[in-house]
């Protein structure tokens, strides 16, 4: 019977993203800069299955000053809620400016429609209007 362990090919399992602690980043940037030269730096990375960005990254947040800048962002929940209101904000606006064009052009198709009839009506009343010429007037063709 084959065991499923990492690696099994299971196609229906779905990816979990790996999430650091803001201890462990601290102790991986302090060893990565600690390293005497890039042979020693890539051995951390491997040894960790990290890539560069994430060196990158880490690093940035740390000089960046924030006051939890090493934590994970999925974590707070206060950030997580602005984010999801600030995506629902931006996501309404999309929709509010699509339908003011939506209207805009609703508008002017009843504007055309509005004078199409007005113009249909004038040149109903002229053509009742118009009195025949009398019968005698009328030719017959012979």
């Amino acid at each position: 019977m084959a065991d499923k362990s990492i690696g099994s090919g299971d196609l229906d399992a779905k990816p979990v993203r790996r999430t650091f602690t803001a201890e462990f980043k601290a102790r991986i940037l302090a060893e990565y800069d600690a390293a005497p030269d890039a042979t020693a730096r890539g051995a951390i990375l491997r040894r960790e299955r990290l890539y560069g960005s994430h060196i990158l990254d880490w690093r940035k947040a740390r000089d960046a000053g924030a006051a939890a800048g090493l934590t994970d962002r999925r974590q707070s929940t206060e950030r997580t809620r602005k984010n999801t209101e600030s995506a629902e904000l931006a996501r309404l606006r999309r929709q509010n400016a699509r339908l003011e064009i939506e209207l805009t052009k609703t508008r002017t198709a009843l504007d055309i429609m509005g004078k199409a009839h007005a113009l249909l009506e004038l040149l109903s009343e002229s053509a009742d209007t118009a009195t025949p010429p009398p019968a005698s007037a009328r030719r017959t063709p012979r």
